[in-house]
């Protein structure tokens, strides 16, 4: 039997969500955008119901391409509320459309959003050794700050503790603890 993060043991979605992607470095703009999206949606939910729930995000934000959810309008955000394969809140499917209008300005400004976001690390994951869950934190000095810039810039939903788990998921930092067989795996990846 394979030894995982805590967080991760008994839960078949989470198995597989942690085997094949937590904490593995993404470099896709669109993707980066994706899981922006996702973290903001979940904030006060459990990640759970966001990935049982992620497919249908992707369809109805427009296989989370920024330039298109950028131009949903009042309009894309009334069809939004009624698409109960999502979590219809108003804010934060306005805040969705809005963070793709400024994502697109740090593409302009940096060429891409990745390297606006992986500048927070100095361009490589951060790798921890954590020995427990509970050794790991809900933020970092690096999530405050690509918070705060992110904020500073207009976005919303984007809180450090938001960022942080954005930054586990798309490897910025390797937070799996260091008995799992994933920490060694990713650790590679960087």
């Amino acid at each position: 039997m394979k030894t995982r993060c805590e967080w991760a043991i008994g839960n078949k979605l989470y198995e597989h969500y942690h085997d094949t992607e937590w904490g593995v470095p993404l470099h896709d703009d669109r993707e980066l955008y994706g899981y922006l999206l996702l973290e903001g949606a979940q904030a006060g939910l459990s990640w759970q119901t966001i990935l049982q729930r992620r497919d249908n995000y992707r369809k109805a934000f427009a296989q989370f391409d920024p330039d298109k959810v950028a131009r949903f309008g009042e309009k894309g955000v009334e069809t939004l509320l009624q698409d109960s394969s999502i979590i219809r809140n108003r804010l934060k499917i306005r805040s969705a459309i809005d963070n793709a209008q400024k994502f697109l300005e740090i593409q302009e400004e940096f060429g891409s959003f990745n390297d606006y976001q992986w500048q927070f690390v100095g361009g490589h994951a951060i790798q921890n050794e954590w020995q427990t869950l509970h050794d790991a934190p809900a933020l970092s000095p690096e999530a405050e700050a690509f918070s705060e810039d992110l904020r500073s810039r207009g976005f919303t939903f984007v809180g450090p503790k938001i960022i942080y788990a954005h930054m586990q998921a798309v490897g910025m930092v390797n937070d799996h603890i260091v008995s799992c067989f994933r920490y060694e795996e990713v650790k590679q990846l960087t």
